[in-house]
């Protein structure tokens, strides 16, 4: 009889425990699936924006000549040549 309780306990706990991970899951799914939704909205509403500047740049842009002397200067340097 014990027996029968013990092994009903451990079947009720395994189930609920399960049952709460199921539903951990499957929230956290839907929370990420939403929030990639708010992404995505946000960005094309951002790239739909005519008076934003670009603001990417390329490196050459950045950088002055100087900067890419001592760069090139440091790069050398380490690689003993």
């Amino acid at each position: 009889m014990e027996q029968a309780d013990l092994f009903a306990e451990a079947l009720n706990l395994t189930m609920f425990g399960m049952g709460f991970v199921f539903l951990f899951l499957t929230l956290l799914v839907f929370v990420t699936k939403l929030m990639s939704a708010i992404i995505q909205k946000l960005q094309a509403r951002s790239a739909n924006k005519p008076d934003q500047e670009d603001s990417t740049t390329t490196l050459d842009q950045e950088l002055d000549e100087e900067t890419k002397f001592v760069i090139e200067q440091a790069i050398k340097l380490h690689r003993g040549a």
